[in-house]
């Protein structure tokens, strides 16, 4: 899958809302419902580090408050202002794990357009989800 030149524009968007006073590292995140309902996400910093809340799980909190449930996502796109494209942190990608199917696409950008696409079991190989849970009696 290609990423779209919307999407692109949509994960600028979404990391100009960050809110990173303490890393100055801003991130944004755009995620795209199979029915294609979008929604941004942005990093939201907190003096006390450990309350901080990355983009991508700010995305999925939105979407999943809206109403969407886990594998409703098409795919996800993420972007920083790195040389080159960052990769979510732990927390993140076990939260995409949990709310993506394994091949959903995910685009690691960077502001300048650099391109790198993965899948979610790219990112979390042998991951553990709630889908694990479903066969247990």
């Amino acid at each position: 899958m290609a990423m779209e030149k919307q999407w692109f524009e949509g994960v600028l968007n979404a990391r100009n809302n960050a809110y990173a006073p303490y890393s100055k590292f801003k991130v944004g995140a755009y995620l795209i419902c199979k029915d294609g309902t979008t929604f941004n996400g942005c990093n939201v910093e907190n003096a006390a580090y450990g309350d901080t809340i990355c983009a991508e799980r700010t995305a999925f909190v939105s979407a999943i408050a809206a109403g969407y449930k886990p594998c409703d996502f098409k795919a996800l796109v993420i972007t920083t202002d790195t040389e080159t494209p960052s990769s979510p942190c732990g927390s993140c990608r076990q939260v995409i794990k949990e709310m993506c199917e394994d091949d959903m696409p995910v685009f690691l950008t960077n502001v300048r357009g650099d391109v790198i696409e993965r899948t979610v079991d790219d990112l979390l190989p042998l991951g553990f989800s709630g889908r694990d849970l479903e066969d247990v009696k």
